[in-house]
């Protein structure tokens, strides 16, 4: 194991020390395929990506004519993502979920491996954010992360404990097997799409 001096994933100073030290086994290195299909089939819509870091479905979005916006907390995710979007770098923007304001009502929020990377208290307060962010109608889609492994990050969920957190809020209206994940989200991983009640 790396050893790491930032223990707390809630601080952006826990993911500039990974960025910074290339030690990003999340980071697929391009776009998944059910994100692909879901643009194809749907769109633009207005986006949010938050905890964006690489940003690669960024700059995928933002060449389908879609109003994407990725956040990352962590200066040097931003950085990388930067570089990763690159002509639509400027859609790359450092900013902490729980502060940030769209310009325009969002339609969709991407889930990719945000929720995973907070900490598991943090859960109620996401969510929250999701429902107050997303109008009746819109979308929260993407991956979401089931395993009971005690530490983390990636921090897994139930699909109760998942249910529990959303449905007050959003029906889920996809749930689909993932054929492309990354080793450390293999076979632990949804996709899935929830419409804001």
């Amino acid at each position: 194991m790396t050893d790491f001096q930032q223990r707390d994933p809630s601080s952006p100073a826990f993911w500039d020390e990974r960025f910074e030290r290339n030690f990003t086994p999340w980071d697929k290195g391009g776009v998944p395929q059910a994100l692909r299909d879901f643009a194809a089939a749907n769109g633009p819509l207005v986006t949010l990506i938050p905890g964006c870091g690489s940003a690669y479905e960024l700059a995928l979005l933002a060449e389908l004519g879609w109003n994407a916006t990725a956040i990352d907390f962590s200066p040097a995710a931003v950085a990388q993502g930067k570089a990763a979007a690159g002509p639509h770098a400027a859609r790359v923007v450092e900013a902490d979920f729980f502060h940030w304001q769209p310009a325009a009502p969002l339609q969709l929020i991407y889930e990719r491996a945000f929720l995973c990377a907070m900490p598991r208290a943090m859960w109620p307060q996401v969510a929250a954010r999701w429902a107050q962010l997303l109008a009746p109608g819109a979308l929260l889609a993407g991956f979401f992360f089931f395993d009971d492994a005690p530490k983390g990050p990636p921090f897994g969920i139930s699909r109760a404990q998942l249910d529990s957190l959303l449905q007050a809020d959003f029906a889920c209206i996809v749930d689909d097997a993932v054929g492309d994940s990354i080793p450390v989200f293999a076979g632990k991983e949804r996709w899935m799409v929830w419409r804001r009640l």
